[in-house]
Order: structure tokens, then C-alpha cells, then sequence
């Protein structure tokens, strides 16, 4: 170990020179006189003072900026006095670039004179680089000129008359925002000379200190900007939200939303009158108005105006779109009588279809044109205002139809109800005569002519059932089929049908099938009623099937009767069970084209279910059979009135 760390000093001391070895043998001398000492402290405290002071300035400077966020004129005129400052003898400018061109915005020297004859120096300043201050900004690069005499050949343009102000040095700092000079903070000394590297870096941070008082104050207006434009967004929204609450609530009070209209646009958009206006004859007439004087309330209470180039509205019905007078003063071709004191006059069209239905007129007492914010919300109310208008005209127009639609209703059921009267009567006699020719009333009838009567008989019977149905349909939509409620027992209706139907279901080899669950309660509704609707399902049961059989089923659940019937016929397709319920409706398919029939049955069968408050439907699959079930309650207490 005692060898190593030897061997160690050993090196260490090699790696000296001699004379180095020397030196560190002998004794230390005081290199400084008390005077070189006495000049160092005098340096040092100048130079304590010259940070002091900038730091003092920037302070200052950066006070000026928290207290003036949103004006940059203080900070301007702050950095230049404190530049002033630091440099006595010189002449301080701070100037902007607004577009081909630079303004000073700020300019400090001790002599007035001479500061206003710089500023107009720089305002004359073309933005070229063959200029000191052009080629600072549009090369973002600072321009350092000691002396002026002996200035590069570059700003041959400018130096001789920078001179002849009896300037010689010049330096210009451009204002940096990211990678864009948008202004230069400039330097003018009457004595040639550089300036330092510190007087170069305080410049530089000056000018950052202007490009930030610059930035805050783009930032807070645009800040101001943005909320107001949202402020104003969030007014006129809460606006039309308003307008067209007023329109959903007072959807057939046109008069109360277009009042609302004029109002809100007067309010919104800052005019001091408007109005909407509407066709009348040969013109339009004022149809709602807000803020107009006595006089010319009269005026156009009874004054139309026809399209042409003599009123806004004229001119608007011409061209279907704003059009705005900035002063009718001054314009020639305007002749409506000036009575309501305006100047300003701007018209948007309600366009329905592209044409106008009307107009909103705002007005201003002072020659103040609309902005285009004004002119889109203006447009969005006379959108509006054609919605309530158009609200209204369906609505009229609807509510006609439906009383022509209710007399010609009217007149057809009351015409089915006389043609059914009048064709039953001489149906019913038929019937008659041919029921006693069979019974031999008039001679005992041949084997050949009982065929033909029983033909005759059948026949007569199915177009009295039509007739019938014809009847009970429009006795429904007249409102004249009343229910005779009465009890009855759904047993004995399910045995009338049977003993009814089972003949025609015994000519076609089908079986016939009735299941009643036990002990079923009594019912209380119109009997007959439910046995016409058992009949028609049975019988278009009947029909429509060729082999296999129908069945009937009747049960009694939750206080309500459900009876089925259930055949095993083609079936039905999801398609027609759509329309099967719908009057002078059948499945479209060959089957029931062939078999025939008005399509009534099943619309009057629903009719009478839904009248005892029931419900009825269909279950079928095309070649799987169907089976139409309905529903009424045990205890009917009063007739359900049906659309």
C-alpha cells in the first residue's frame, strides 16, 4: 500500500514542469497596487449601477404591462423614456408594421424637435431593403451602423439622409413574434461609435418586453373578442329558442309570434323600429310592428306597398334579397313620406319556395348600416316567421279539408244507409215470394225449378248480407250503431254459429269443432253483435278452406272472453294481415279473388269488438292455416266510442 501511494506522488510531481515546481515553492505576492485596486471597486460599482438601473427599467416596464393588458401605448411609451435613460445622448423609436408600411408609435428625445422630425422620417420610410429600418424588419435581423460616413454600400438609399438630420450611429433591434418581425426598437446617436454587447442584449430584451405587452393585448382583445361574440351567439339564440317557443305554443295565434318577431329582431340587432310585412291586394301591408311613431302607425295602417325601386320593401320584392338604404336621404329613387323619422333602412325577405311572402323591415333614426352578423340573425326570424306563417296556412288548410272531408263523409253514409234502406226492401220481397214457390204456394214446384229456387234463395240471402254490411258500416261511421247491451251466454252464441254454419262446412267434407272451457261466467254486452262477428270469421273460415277443418274455442281469462277460430286453410301473408282489417280490404292472392267477397266483414267485425272494448287479430302463416281471436271484456258497462 506505503509503495503504491508513493509511486502515485511520484507521477503526480513528474507531470510539473520545473519552473511550475518552482512557483509552488515560493511565496505568494500581492499582484495589485492600492490604485489598480481603487480603479476595479470604481468598475464594479458602475457596473452595479448600470444593472441596477435596467433592472429598475424592466421592473418597470413589466409593471406597466401587468397594469395595461389591454393598451399597448404605456409600455411603448414606458420603454422608451427608460431607454432614454440608459442612453442620454441618443434618440429612442419604437415603430410597427401595419401591412407595406412602418409608423412610430413611440419616440423619446430630449429635444421635441428633433422627435417629431423622427417621426416623420419613419413614417415616409419605404418598407425596402435598400432602407436601414426596411431591411431590419423584412430580414428580421438587427442593423448596427457605427457611423453613418462609412455605412454599407446596402443603405446607400438611406444613409446620406440620416446624416443630413445630423445623426451618425444607428442600431435597430426588430421585435421578434416567433419567426416575424412585427415591429423595431431603434437606437439614433449623434456620436459614431458601437454599442456594447450589454447595451445590444438590453435592447433585445426591451424589444421582447414590447412584443409581450403587443401579445397580451391581441390576446385579451381577442379573449374580449370571443366572449362578446358568444355573448352575443348565446342572446340571439336565447332569442329564436324564445321565438320559436312562442311559435310551438301559439301555433295558430300568427299575430302574437309575429309580434314577437319584430320585437326581438328590434332588440337584437339594435334598430330603433321594425315591422313585418304581408300581401294584401295589390301590395303589402304592415302585419306586426315595434317602435313606430304615432304618425306613421296611421301612415301604414292603410298603405300598401307595391313592388318597385321606391320603398325597401319594393325593391326587396323585386330581387328576393336584403336590401339595405344606408341613408334614404340621399337616396333619389326612395319616395316614401319620411314620417317615422328613419335613416337607416334594411329589408330581408320571407321566402317560401324561393318567392317572397313578406318582408321585415328594420330601421335605424341615425345613418348606421346593419352588419352582416345583423343582416344572418334578421334572415334567421324571417325563416322563422315563414314557419309560423306556413304553420298557420296548413293548419287552415287542413282544418277546410277536414270539414269537407266530415260532409262528404256525411253525405256517403248517409247515401249507403238510403241505397242499403231501399235495396233491402225489394230484396226481402223477392226472398219472400221465392220462399213460398218452394213451399208450394203456388203449385207444387218441379225438381228442376226447386234447383233454381234454392239457387235464387242462396244468392238473395248473400246480397242481403251485403246490403247488411253496407248498412252496419255506415250506421258505424255515422256514428248511428248503438250496442244493445243485455246478457248473454257465449256457450249459446258459440251453438248458433254451429248449427248456422255447420251445413255449408258438411258440403265441403270439413270438420267442425267447437271447444268451451267449462263453467264459463255470463256476459253482459250485445249478443247479436258478437254473433254476427263469430259468423263472418267462421264463415270466411268456412270459405277459404277446402280440406281439413275449422274449429271454434272459447275461454275466460283476467275478467275477458278469448275466442279463436282456427282453420287449416292456405294462410295468410304478413303482407295482407296489414289490410285484413281495413274496409273494402282482402288478401291479394288468387284464393280470395276466386272466392270472392265486398271485403266489409272483418272492418265491421272489428268495429263491434273494439266498440265492446276488445280487441281482435289474425295468426297465420302462408300453407300453415290461420286463426283470428278476439277479446272482450266478461262485463261491458257502456259502449266504447271508435275513431
Amino acid at each position: 500500500m506505503r509503495q503504491r501511494e508513493k509511486a502515485a506522488k511520484t507521477r503526480r510531481r513528474k507531470r510539473l514542469t520545473p519552473k511550475q515546481r518552482s512557483a509552488s515553492k515560493a511565496p505568494h505576492r500581492n499582484n495589485f497596487s492600492p490604485a489598480s485596486e481603487e480603479k476595479s471597486v470604481a468598475h464594479l460599482s458602475r457596473e452595479l449601477n448600470e444593472a441596477f438601473e435596467q433592472q429598475a427599467a424592466t421592473a418597470d416596464i413589466l409593471n406597466i404591462i401587468s397594469n395595461s393588458p389591454n393598451d399597448t401605448q404605456p409600455v411603448f411609451e414606458a420603454i422608451v423614456q427608460s431607454l432614454l435613460k440608459l442612453f442620454p445622448d441618443a434618440l429612442i423609436s419604437l415603430a410597427l408594421r401595419y401591412g407595406d408600411r412602418i409608423d412610430a408609435a413611440a419616440v423619446a428625445a430630449h429635444e421635441p424637435e428633433r422627435a417629431e422630425a423622427w417621426r416623420r422620417t419613419i413614417s415616409r420610410t419605404p418598407l425596402s431593403r435598400e432602407y436601414m429600418h426596411g431591411a431590419a424588419l423584412l430580414d428580421c435581423r438587427i442593423v448596427d451602423v457605427p457611423d453613418a460616413k462609412s455605412a454599407p454600400a446596402e443603405f446607400s438609399a438611406g444613409a446620406q439622409n440620416f446624416l443630413t438630420s445630423g445623426n451618425r450611429a444607428i442600431t435597430i433591434m426588430p421585435m421578434m413574434r416567433r419567426k416575424e418581425a412585427i415591429g423595431l426598437l431603434t437606437v439614433v446617436r449623434r456620436t459614431p461609435g458601437p454599442l456594447s454587447d450589454k447595451q445590444l442584449s438590453l435592447l433585445k430584451t426591451f424589444a421582447a418586453q414590447a412584443v409581450i405587452a403587443i401579445e397580451n393585448a391581441r390576446l385579451l382583445n381577442e379573449l374580449r373578442q370571443r366572449t362578446n361574440d358568444l355573448s352575443e351567439s348565446l342572446e340571439q339564440q336565447t332569442a329564436t329558442s324564445e321565438v320559436l317557443k312562442v311559435i310551438s305554443r301559439s301555433t295558430f295565434d300568427l299575430q302574437t309570434v309575429l309580434n314577437t318577431l319584430t320585437e326581438s329582431a328590434a332588440r337584437l340587432c339594435e334598430a330603433d323600429m321594425a315591422q313585418i310585412m304581408r300581401p294584401k291586394e295589390q301590395g303589402f301591408y304592415s302585419a306586426a310592428n315595434f317602435g313606430h311613431t304615432p304618425e306613421y302607425s296611421a301612415f301604414i295602417r292603410n298603405f300598401t306597398f307595391p313592388p318597385g325601386r321606391g320603398s325597401v320593401t319594393g325593391r326587396v320584392l323585386l330581387e328576393g334579397k336584403p336590401v339595405q338604404i344606408a341613408d334614404v336621404l340621399a337616396d333619389s329613387e326612395y319616395n316614401v313620406p319620411k314620417l317615422g323619422g328613419f335613416r337607416t333602412h334594411l329589408g330581408v325577405p320571407l321566402l317560401r319556395e324561393g318567392k317572397p311572402i313578406g318582408v321585415i323591415l328594420l330601421s335605424r333614426k341615425v345613418v348606421k348600416p346593419f352588419d352582416a352578423k345583423q343582416i344572418e340573425l334578421v334572415t334567421t326570424f324571417a325563416d322563422q316567421a315563414v314557419i309560423a306563417i306556413e304553420n298557420v296556412r296548413l293548419f287552415d288548410e287542413i282544418q277546410d279539408k277536414s270539414r269537407q272531408l266530415e260532409v262528404a263523409s256525411q253525405h256517403k253514409s248517409q247515401f249507403l244507409a238510403n241505397m242499403s234502406h231501399e235495396l233491402r226492401t225489394p230484396l226481402n220481397a223477392i226472398l219472400g215470394y221465392t220462399e213460398l214457390m218452394a213451399d208450394g204456394a203456388y203449385g207444387e214446384p218441379s225438381e228442376k225449378m226447386m234447383g233454381i229456387l234454392q239457387r235464387l234463395e242462396a244468392n238473395g240471402k248473400h246480397l242481403l248480407g251485403l246490403i247488411n254490411d253496407v248498412l252496419d258500416l255506415s250506421k258505424i261511421e255515422a256514428g248511428q250503431l248503438v250496442l244493445e247491451l243485455t246478457d248473454y251466454c257465449i256457450q249459446d252464441i258459440a251453438q248458433t254459429v254451429r248449427s248456422t254454419l255447420e251445413p255449408l262446412a258438411a258440403d265441403k267434407k270439413l270438420g267442425f269443432k267447437v271447444e268451451i272451457a267449462p263453467q264459463l261466467p255470463p256476459g253482459h254486452g250485445d249478443g247479436r253483435r258478437l254473433t254476427q262477428v263469430l259468423i263472418n270469421l267462421v264463415g270466411n273460415a268456412i270459405k277459404f278452406t277446402d280440406t281439413g277443418e275449422v274449429a271454434i274455442k272459447a275461454e275466460a281469462n283476467n275478467g275477458s272472453f278469448r275466442v279463436s277460430v282456427r282453420d287449416t286453410g292456405p294462410g295468410i301473408s304478413a303482407a295482407d294481415q296489414a289490410k285484413l282489417f281495413q274496409e273494402f280490404q282482402q288478401a291479394d292472392n288468387a284464393i280470395t279473388k276466386k272466392k270472392g267477397g265486398t271485403g266489409l266483414g272483418l272492418a265491421i267485425s272489428k268495429r263491434i269488438i273494439e266498440m265492446h272494448g276488445g280487441k281482435i287479430w289474425v295468426e297465420s302463416k302462408v300453407g300453415q292455416g290461420s286463426t283470428f281471436c278476439f277479446t272482450v271484456p266478461v262485463r261491458v258497462a257502456q259502449q266504447v266510442a271508435t275513431a
